[in-house]
């Protein structure tokens, strides 16, 4: 199998290159379940991490590790997961739709009343693990901003493609598209 090797948090991580469409591929980067890149990429992420950050906010599910992680560097008590469907405990949640590179259809994003409070006048740090087109930064944003909240930080461990040449985001390293 054809890798692609990227340098995050002083680790070196050979990333596989796996098709996305007929003419796309993508170095794949799963950081569920790998315990030896959560830390040092959370350690490396929250330098770049204005102190001003009063709450991080991500999507579910794939960077639910590292927004643990970069929350206790952070020491931060708590952290906002944006989720992709409604559930039965939510009241009067807001929500808005994303359509990501690796989904094949639209999706949602949604918070619920409570964290809604929570990010209400305070400053947000976006988190994910991979920014590529930036539709799920700009859907974590549109949620931010509707419950009254002040973007202050986009972040990723990766940024892919053009995504690299963005000048409001941080990241540890870039990867490129794969076109055919």
């Amino acid at each position: 199998m054809e890798t692609y090797t990227v340098h995050i948090g002083g680790v070196d991580k050979e990333l596989p290159i796996v098709p996305i469409t007929d003419d796309l591929s993508i170095a794949a980067f799963v950081i569920f379940g790998d315990t030896d890149i959560v830390e040092p990429c959370a350690r490396a992420l929250a330098e770049k991490i204005p102190a001003e950050a009063e709450y991080l906010i991500t999507a579910e599910a794939k960077s639910i590790p590292l927004i643990y992680e970069l929350a206790k560097v952070m020491k931060m008590p708590r952290y906002i997961i944006a989720r992709k469907s409604v559930k039965g405990y939510m009241s009067h949640p807001i929500v808005t739709t994303v359509h990501s590179i690796t989904t094949d259809k639209e999706q949602i994003l949604c918070l619920d009343e409570e964290d809604i409070d929570r990010i209400k006048g305070k400053k947000i740090a976006i988190i994910d693990d991979v920014i590529s087109t930036g539709e799920s930064v700009a859907a974590l944003e549109e949620l931010v901003t509707r419950a009254g909240g002040e973007v202050v930080c986009r972040a990723a461990v990766l940024a892919e493609g053009a995504a690299a040449d963005r000048k409001d985001i941080v990241y540890l390293d870039k990867i490129p598209l794969f076109k055919k």
